[in-house]
C-alpha cells in the first residue's frame, strides 16, 4: 500500500514531528512525486492546521481531515456532544480517493495506538482494518521500554503490518539519559520490533529545513519506500 500510518503510544509521543519531518524530506528530495498528508479524526485545533500552514499539498479541507470536532477531548465524547456520532466510512472513502490521486500518503493517527475512534474501536482497529502499514512513535523518557512494548504487544494482538518504532526526544536530554531511558537493543530484544531511528529534541519543530535533515537520518528506506 503506498501509505504510512504514524501512530504513537499517547497524545504527545511525536506523531506530528515523525509526520511533519518525513514530509519536509519529501518535499526537499521526492519530487515530482506527489505526496498526501491526512489526519483522519481531529478534536480541537491542531495537526490539520499545521499541516495547511506547512506544506505545499493542494488538498481540499475533507482530504485533509475528513472528520472533525471541536471539543478536544475523545472523539465518540466531542462527537456526542454536538449530538453526532462518528461515521469510520466517511473517513476510509477519502483516505482511499487521497491514495488514487497520490504517490505516498502519510496518515498521522490521533492520541495513542489504543485510542478511541469510536465507542466501539480504536486506532488499532482502524490500522487493522484498512491493514495500512504502521510505525509506532515512542517518547524517550522515563517508562519509554514499558510503553513501546506494552504498545508492541498492542500491535500483535491486533494483528497489524507494525514497521518499525521512532523514538522521539519529547524533552531536552543528553545521549546518557536517551539511552537510560530508551536503551534501543532492549527494545528491539523485548519487542522483537526493529527501532528505525531517534528523534533529537528540536527546539523548533516547524523548521522545515532541520525537520528534513532530522528524516534523512531516519531508516527511510521502511519508512518511505518510494525514496
Amino acid at each position: 500500500m503506498n501509505a504510512l500510518l504514524i501512530t504513537g503510544t499517547d497524545t504527545d509521543a511525536g506523531k506530528t514531528v515523525l509526520t511533519t519531518a518525513l514530509a519536509a524530506y519529501w518535499q526537499t528530495c521526492c519530487l515530482p512525486q506527489r505526496l498526501g498528508i491526512m489526519k483522519p479524526l481531529q478534536t480541537g485545533t491542531g495537526d490539520r492546521e499545521l499541516y495547511d500552514r506547512l506544506f505545499r499539498l493542494d488538498q481540499t479541507p475533507e482530504e485533509l481531515n475528513p472528520v472533525h470536532f471541536e471539543a478536544a477531548i475523545a472523539p465518540p465524547l466531542s462527537a456526542e456532544k454536538v449530538g453526532k456520532r462518528i461515521k469510520l466510512e466517511k473517513i476510509w472513502q477519502a483516505f482511499e480517493a487521497l491514495r488514487q490521486k497520490r504517490d505516498f500518503v502519510l496518515v498521522e493517527a490521533l492520541g495513542g495506538l489504543g485510542s478511541p475512534m469510536t465507542r466501539e474501536t480504536t486506532v488499532a482497529d482502524l490500522a487493522w482494518d484498512w491493514q495500512i502499514p504502521t510505525v509506532l512513535v515512542v517518547p524517550v523518557r522515563l517508562g519509554a521500554i514499558g510503553q513501546a512494548v506494552a504498545n508492541v504487544a498492542l500491535a500483535r494482538q491486533s494483528k497489524l503490518p507494525l514497521k518499525g518504532i521512532v523514538l522521539n526526544c519529547v524533552c531536552p536530554c543528553s545521549e546518557q539519559e536517551a539511552t537510560d531511558w530508551a536503551e534501543v537493543d532492549l527494545i528491539e530484544s523485548l519487542t522483537g520490533v526493529s527501532v528505525l531511528g531517534m528523534i533529537p529534541h528540536l527546539d523548533d519543530p516547524t523548521d522545515l529545513a532541520k525537520l528534513s535533515q532530522v528524516a534523512a537520518d531516519l531508516d527511510l528506506e521502511r519508512l518511505l519506500p518510494l525514496v
